[in-house]
């Protein structure tokens, strides 16, 4: 670990994306309970970074529907990351989404020092565009390449397929959420135990060897069993 002046322990930069399905599929519950719990792992998403100084974590957000767009465009240091609610309509170009993305993941972009990327692709449907370019792109990228890639379906319409491809990684599959407590649960499991484990000193940096899984990731929550109210 490198020091800086003065011999304080150099933070290394951890950016961490989320990639949201905004179609006309999610509108009504889906969406407000996406935004519910994604504003709910703030201040969880918080803690763990303030208790781990190794990392600065930046975040941001692309969302896709018709074509995509930045709905976070500015790396924002988490302490002081708020989030504004999501609107749903229009199709599932996700392929534009990953190629967005892929242009962030250039070398001229992220620091040589960083720590993995972490991407998390939330969807509920199948992608109405070329989504393999635009994966194609992510892979061609090393910090792509590197990146701990997590996937949320939601409901049953979700392509598994499609998100299993984004995973990249047999022993991980996507997590499927079929009521607002698992979505809440996994939501929180991304941002905070994927987090934990992605800023932590031994995290792979670009010009180093990754591990089977880029981290060691710690086990995924169980879905809730029971619950009247699902998707």
């Amino acid at each position: 670990m490198s020091r800086l002046p003065g011999g304080a322990l150099a933070s290394r930069p951890l950016h961490f994306f989320w990639i949201v399905d905004c179609s006309g599929s999610m509108a009504g519950k889906k969406i407000q309970e996406l935004n519910f719990a994604i504003r709910e792992a703030i201040p969880e998403m918080q803690r763990v970074a303030e208790e781990n100084p190794n990392a600065q974590v930046f975040v941001r957000a692309i969302t896709f529907a018709n074509g995509a767009q930045w709905h976070i465009s500015q790396p924002t240091p988490v302490k002081s990351f708020r989030w504004t609610d999501m609107r749903a309509q229009g199709v599932t170009d996700l392929g534009k989404a990953l190629r967005m993305l892929a242009e962030q993941l250039t070398p001229e972009a992220m620091s040589p020092r960083g720590l993995p990327p972490v991407l998390v692709l939330v969807s509920d449907g199948r992608p109405t565009d070329d989504y393999t370019a635009g994966l194609r792109a992510i892979l061609d990228q090393q910090w792509g390449k590197k990146a701990v890639r997590i996937a949320i379906a939601i409901g049953d319409d979700a392509d598994l397929d499609v998100l299993q491809k984004f995973i990249g990684h047999p022993e991980l599959a996507p997590l499927v959420a079929h009521n607002a407590p698992d979505l809440v649960k996994f939501i929180k499991w991304a941002s905070t135990a994927v987090l934990q484990s992605a800023s932590s000193p031994v995290s792979q940096t670009m010009n180093q060897p990754a591990p089977t899984t880029n981290v060691s990731l710690p086990a995924a929550p169980i879905p809730s069993e029971n619950v009247e109210d699902v998707w």
